[in-house]
């Protein structure tokens, strides 16, 4: 089962960290697709600052990703001074993609016009 890290930055700094994080995006890419189990990330701005989604396959995976977020911000973003982040976890319980077609959908005849 998939495991989910959620990491929201509010408070002091965090519009700042979020903007280095942006004009950043291709060192989070590598940093975060290199984990071992990474499945998806996202980097959302809010009008507080921002949050992080990290999917993997385990709680090591997203273990792993808090560490690199870490030792990332305290590497590149240490002067930005931005709040530790409100850090909740657990199961993926259901996992959507408009990539992804169920079986049973796929395998649905189409309605047809009358």
């Amino acid at each position: 089962m998939s495991y989910a890290v959620i990491r929201t930055y509010s408070g002091t700094g965090a519009k700042e960290l979020f903007d280095l994080l942006e004009r950043r995006k291709s060192d989070v890419d590598g940093l975060m697709r290199s984990i071992e189990g990474f499945e998806s990330y996202a980097l959302i701005r809010t009008d507080e600052g921002g949050t992080t989604i990290t999917v993997c396959q385990d709680k090591a995976g997203t273990d792993e990703s808090l560490q690199r977020a870490r030792e990332w911000i305290a590497a590149n973003a240490s002067q930005i001074q931005a709040a530790p982040p409100a850090v909740s976890e657990g199961p993926v319980i259901l996992q959507l993609s408009a990539s992804e077609v169920p079986e049973t959908t796929a395998a649905m005849p189409l309605p047809t016009a009358y």
